[in-house]
């Protein structure tokens, strides 16, 4: 019987060489095909099997503190490919690569999450509702209409200042239609994203405990995607049945 031949994602650390910094660093400079093509096994090597291994411990220690979000490692990771159907920008290739959880029964980008990415110049680490679909849009603000003071003391806990930067919304320059303008939860009403961000030197990614500093800032932010997916889930959660006039 022939030797069983090891394949490359199974013998992949679950972090980066210099030389995939390098590879970023030069995709950046020469973002075509003609670059691109003849160095894809080198992109594969350097970069896919680390970053699919490295999705996989993450998602293994996602399990204590973030169940739902656990996906095949192919799923949360993004193509390298960019979308330039709808965008003047036809450069073909993202100069990084990244994750993304989603919460189990929503769309990929879609709801609050898990994120990280890993350029040439950073790592970032992030988490939160940032490309909410219209009516989890709707589902949030109006959530918290009721629930901005619980939401705004989970932002001011001291390990999520210490740990990400200061929460950004790409907010409204006025209430949402139907909102009342004096509400007191009106600056957080007025985002469109919600959520917290963390940028770290790009060495970090050459790390052997690279999972370890993504795991902790996850857990961190952690009951911030909870509250934010609760009326998502809510709005989702079938509707009990009326019979004869009871429930």
């Amino acid at each position: 019987m022939a030797p069983k031949k090891s394949s490359a994602s199974t013998a992949a650390l679950p972090y980066f060489r210099p030389e995939a910094l390098t590879f970023l660093r030069n995709l950046a400079r020469h973002n075509d095909r003609e670059w691109f093509q003849p160095r894809k096994a080198q992109f594969e090597a350097e970069l896919k099997e680390p970053m699919l291994a490295l999705v996989r411990k993450i998602t293994d220690a996602m399990m204590d503190f973030a169940p739902a979000f656990v996906r095949p490692a192919e799923k949360s990771m993004f193509r390298i490919y960019r979308d330039t159907r709808f965008s003047s920008d036809k450069r073909p290739y993202k100069t990084h690569v990244a994750a993304w959880w989603s919460h189990q029964g929503l769309e990929k980008t879609s709801g609050a999450g898990y994120y990280f990415h890993v350029s040439a110049k950073e790592l970032i680490v992030a988490a939160g509702a940032y490309m909410p679909e219209k009516d989890q849009l709707a589902q949030i603000r109006h959530w918290l209409l009721d629930h901005h003071a619980e939401f705004r003391k989970l932002l001011a806990n001291p390990k999520v200042k210490r740990t990400f930067s200061e929460f950004e919304g790409n907010a409204l320059t006025r209430p949402p239609k139907g909102f009342p303008c004096e509400h007191p939860g009106m600056d957080l009403i007025r985002c469109r994203q919600w959520g917290l961000a963390a940028t770290l030197p790009a060495e970090n990614a050459l790390k052997p405990d690279l999972a370890a500093i993504i795991v902790r800032h996850f857990k961190i932010a952690a009951p911030v995607v909870d509250a934010l997916n609760t009326p998502i889930a809510a709005a989702q959660a079938p509707k009990k049945r009326v019979l004869f006039g009871l429930r």
